[in-house]
């Protein structure tokens, strides 16, 4: 008998294990990283405010009866305090296309994780569509005094 995984030690970690989730079609593992609370929140591009773990299942079965989900983080921004974190993430997609051509898509999404008994789990996972990989992302710039 397999040993039980040991608890998500960091909100990386929890990530990470997401995103290999989603490209393996693994359902129970991917569901596993939640926390266990029905007020989490789950919105997919362009997709319905999904609440509670009956919902977020559903969604993630349906889409996973078509493959798995060929998404890959890049450009993680990161806010955490001791017990809560935010990652904005740009998130590549691979599928392929009317043509049978491989296309990628972008969308941004923001995954927030707190620190539970059982370790870091996911509460809310929220993606939009993006149009391009070069964001127009905007910061601080120095203010420049002459």
């Amino acid at each position: 008998m397999p040993s039980p995984k040991p608890p998500p030690a960091s909100p990386d970690h929890t990530e990470l294990q997401f995103y290999e989730a989603l490209q393996q079609g693994d359902l129970d593992r991917l569901m596993s990283l939640w926390a266990d609370d029905e007020e989490i929140v789950c919105v997919h591009p362009g997709g319905q405010r999904l609440v509670g773990s009956e919902a977020i299942r559903a969604a993630f079965d349906a889409m996973f009866s078509q493959g798995a989900v060929p998404v890959y983080p890049e450009q993680v921004r990161r806010v955490q305090t001791l017990d809560s974190a935010v990652h904005s993430v740009l998130e590549r997609v691979q599928t392929l296309g009317p043509d049978g051509e491989p296309h990628t898509g972008w969308a941004l999404a923001t995954n927030v994780y707190v620190k539970t008994p059982l370790g870091w789990r996911m509460v809310c996972h929220h993606a939009s569509p993006s149009v391009t990989r070069e964001l127009a992302e905007v910061t601080e710039q120095p203010v420049l005094l002459h």
